[in-house]
């Protein structure tokens, strides 16, 4: 199979460019379009719009490409496999992660893969829950670090709870107490993180059957911090994001306790690199001592 094919395809898509799907490549951007070509006659549809801007996904292409990245992966695959067999571990992982995992555990991790395997070339693509679902839906991501998701069919490796805890100003009435009772938050200034979709803590209001009053919707959850202690409401997250960040904020557990519990999640086990199955192994390894 001539896989060089989809490879440019994947990148031109990717880009939005024959030319950076080119530099990406090591080709010339006439080679690439000359592949996609080839391509595109072999599979009797246009797989891209072409226009003097780069390229877009047709609607063909924009159903074929999942199923291609999947093709090159397995074939990824059986490149780590035959270095494997061989006694040297090369290739490419791709990681999909919360920013917090990454932040605060996947570090420890990655130090010790990469002190056995130098080889192993690591991307590590940042996001919420819903972006790491759809890298690995997208076969972009080989496996993700994120919290458990219900009702999900992909392979789960539970690593560690994470406590989730309120995030108020210093002047706040619960400032100086305990506990922050998680009843309490449908009368406060709510800030949601994620842009209103951080899963962990929409799942916790829906449980509680409560509707605070959202008044700002952040990307960053760092960014929340910054307008708490500016007195502009409050939060609740995961402590482990917090963890690192300087901000002159009170931090409290919930009344009731309350977790979430991060993970790793794999869409297809059958099909994991040797280079993903050791990773997974590093992390399992790392997280028991954490």
């Amino acid at each position: 199979m001539e896989t060089s094919r989809y490879r440019a395809f994947a990148f031109a898509a990717e880009t939005g460019s024959f030319s950076r799907a080119a530099e990406e490549l090591n080709y010339s951007p006439s080679g690439v379009s000359q592949l996609i070509n080839a391509l595109e006659a072999d599979l009797g549809i246009s797989l891209l719009h072409r226009t003097s801007r780069g390229v877009s996904l047709s609607p063909a292409g924009e159903t074929l490409l999942p199923a291609v990245r999947a093709l090159l992966q397995q074939e990824e695959r059986v490149f780590q496999l035959s270095s494997e067999l061989n006694g040297l571990m090369t290739g490419e992982l791709n990681i999909a992660s919360y920013s917090s995992v990454s932040f605060r555990w996947l570090p420890k991790v990655i130090k010790a893969f990469q002190q056995d395997y130098p080889n192993i070339k690591l991307h590590l693509m940042e996001g919420i829950s819903q972006e790491v679902l759809q890298w690995l839906g997208d076969s972009k991501a080989d496996i993700g670090f994120l919290s458990s998701v219900k009702d999900c069919s992909y392979e789960w490796i539970p690593l560690s709870d994470d406590p989730m805890i309120a995030v108020l100003p210093k002047n706040h009435p619960y400032a100086n107490a305990d506990v922050y009772p998680l009843l309490k938050c449908e009368q406060e200034r709510f800030i949601m993180p994620a842009l209103g979709k951080d899963s962990d803590v929409v799942d916790l209001l829906e449980r509680f059957h409560l509707n605070p009053t959202i008044i700002y919707s952040t990307l960053e959850s760092f960014s929340a911090f910054a307008m708490i202690e500016n007195g502009l409401g409050m939060t609740i997250t995961n402590q482990l994001i917090t963890e690192g960040f300087q901000a002159d904020v009170v931090k409290l557990p919930l009344d009731p306790p309350q977790h979430i519990h991060f993970g790793i999640m794999i869409p297809n086990k059958d099909a994991l690199s040797p280079a993903a199955k050791k990773f997974v192994e590093y992390a399992k390894k790392t997280m028991a001592r954490c």
